[in-house]
Parts: structure tokens; sequence; C-alpha cells
């Protein structure tokens, strides 16, 4: 079993926040959730004054688990926009980031 993180940089459309935060808590990360492969999502809000060149405030992260990762994003693709997986026109779809990244090594803890 592969396992990769797909890390999800973006920022709403101005003005509507609060509609962007509500589609994306509320019903985005379960509708990823159903594709095959995708075992675990969480959303992050950037603290603070943002560094130069950050320009998304929000980052969602969706652990992958699955023996081709390309099939796994292909699922997301082929469902993204569709009755099970619709996309809110509050999100700033011209401004964002999708990138794919493996693990190289293990998770270390204090």
């Amino acid at each position: 079993m592969k396992k990769a993180t797909l890390v999800v940089l973006t920022k709403p459309v101005e003005g509507r926040e609060d509609e962007y935060n509500e589609w994306y808590t509320g019903r985005h990360l379960d509708d990823v959730l159903q594709v095959p492969g995708f075992v675990a999502a969480q959303r992050f809000r950037m603290v603070g004054e943002p560094l130069e060149g950050a320009t998304w405030p929000y980052c969602a992260l969706y652990q992958i688990e699955h023996e081709d990762l390309g099939e796994a994003i292909s699922g997301l693709v082929a469902r993204r926009d569709t009755e099970v997986l619709p996309i809110s026109s509050a999100l700033d779809q011209e401004n964002m980031s999708v990138i794919l990244y493996e693990p190289i090594t293990e998770l270390k803890t204090a």
C-alpha cells in the first residue's frame, strides 16, 4: 500500500469566506473522503501575518493510502464538480495550489 499526502492551498472569493468555510468543512471534506484511497482529511488556517509569497490563507491535507496513487487522484478528478463532489463558487479556483507528496521518512515524534 502506497501512502501520500495531497496538499491543497486555497482561498475564498472575496466577501464569501463564511460560505466557503461552511461548504469546505461541512461538505467538501466528507465528499473527498468518499473517493477510494482517501482515508483522512484536515483543514488549517494561516496564523498571523503571511510570509512573503504566501497567498493562501487555508490549507487542507488529505491522507491517501492506495496501491496506485495515480488511480486515487484520477478518482478525485473524475468526481470533481459533479453532484457527488460539487465545488462551491465561493472557492477561488483561479488562485489555488494542489500538490501530491509522498513520505520519504517515517513520522518522527518527540
